[in-house]
């Protein structure tokens, strides 16, 4: 069983904020969570970097607008106020 989620310490793990929960749900599973489908057509969200509103489609994506990469972990997908965003310095591995 996975133990990625089992911690329900804020700003570790599946709970860190901000650049720490990107690059954790970027790496979850050999990156393979990243790109997964959110459930449910995914959440309406408003880009923390640029403001422009955007539906986060995958658990990692990135602004349409500008870039601005965000993320929701599995545990809070259903969640838009757990979206967090990787600062404006943060570019997705290409």
């Amino acid at each position: 069983m996975c133990e990625c989620g089992s911690s329900r310490t804020p700003g570790v793990g599946p709970f860190a904020s901000g650049r720490a929960l990107v690059e954790f749900v970027m790496n979850a599973h050999g990156g393979s969570v990243a790109s997964t489908e959110l459930p449910h057509g995914g959440l309406e969200s408003v880009c923390q970097g640029c403001g422009k509103p955007f539906v986060l489609e995958t658990f990692v994506q990135s602004c349409p607008a500008c870039g601005g990469v965000h993320a929701v972990s599995p545990p809070r997908a259903t969640d838009p106020a757990a979206i967090q965003f990787a600062g404006v310095d943060f570019v997705l591995p290409g």
